[in-house]
């Protein structure tokens, strides 16, 4: 896992849009091993809403 100090402060939204995609992959794939979990759904609710902020921030460019 990335830890602050490996954070890399020239990221782009791109780069932020991929990681928010991967990780939103692992959750799903997750909820279809374990079966519908509440908190599995939010986290996943929470990420789309944080890439739509993104493309809001962005203005669509991603």
């Amino acid at each position: 896992m990335e830890t602050q100090s490996e954070h890399d402060p020239n990221s782009t939204p791109a780069t932020a849009e991929e990681h928010i995609k991967s990780a939103q992959q692992i959750l799903k794939a997750l909820q279809e091993k374990i079966g519908k979990h509440p908190e599995i759904g939010a986290a996943i609710t929470k990420l789309e809403m944080a890439l739509n902020d993104i493309a809001i921030q962005t203005g669509g460019l991603l």
